[in-house]
């Protein structure tokens, strides 16, 4: 038979915003390259916007002791480095 469990903090979907961010940051700061500026242009707006959107969310879930908050503030800078790199460049063409 199989054994009733129940929810703890750690199975909450609030677990994986800052990975999420993590992975979007990086992708948002390819964008601040000049090199890889245009080639990924359209996914680094977006990548940036999500990763400071989930970083800041994983951010105020780690407070509360779900999540890790290295990965959360990691992605949140990232993803604003990316999208103030994408809107430097953009604005210097």
């Amino acid at each position: 038979m199989s054994a009733v469990t129940t929810p703890r903090q750690d199975d909450s979907p609030a677990t994986a915003l800052g990975p999420v961010a993590l992975i979007l940051g990086l992708v948002a700061a390819t964008g601040a390259w000049p090199a890889l500026m245009f080639a990924t242009l359209p996914w680094s707006l977006i990548a940036g916007g999500l990763a400071v959107t989930f970083g800041a969310s994983g951010i105020h879930y780690a407070r509360q002791g779900i999540g890790r908050m290295w990965t959360a503030v990691a992605g949140t800078t990232l993803g604003a480095v990316g999208l103030v790199g994408v809107y430097t460049l953009i604005g210097f063409v």
